[in-house]
């Protein structure tokens, strides 16, 4: 059985890094445990994206779309208390989500916004 994933956020000059929890050591954004992505569609949702809800750190939920007409694997990115949506997971990747992921809120670019997305099962602390 694979170690359950421990990572911390560790606050960077406009967002979050990430670190492994076992061992101390950075954990870049290409690491195959996680997925960091640019929001899709936020410029259609600038002011929603924009609310302190997606803030960097803050918890966010995933939500499958399977009726949207455009695509049935569609997943948005909606705020932790799903009354905001930033947009949605990219095209190429949501058909690969197992649909439990975490998702937190890394980094805002300038008019976008970065998203970690971990397995169910991993552990995400956040400084104090």
């Amino acid at each position: 059985m694979a170690e359950r994933l421990r990572l911390w956020l560790e606050r960077g000059e406009r967002g979050y890094r990430l670190r492994d929890a076992a061992t101390g050591e950075p954990v870049p954004w290409e690491d195959p445990r996680v997925r960091v992505v640019a929001v899709a569609g936020i410029s259609y949702r600038a002011e929603a994206a924009a609310d302190a809800s997606f803030d960097p750190g803050r918890r966010l939920a995933l939500v499958p779309e399977p009726d949207n007409p455009h695509d049935a694997n569609a997943v948005g990115v909606w705020n932790a208390e799903r009354t905001l949506q930033a947009g949605y997971v990219p095209a190429a990747v949501a058909p690969e989500l197992a649909g439990d992921e975490q998702a937190v809120s890394l980094w805002r670019p300038e008019g976008g916004l970065r998203v970690l997305l971990a397995p169910a099962d991993a552990w995400i602390g956040t400084p104090r």
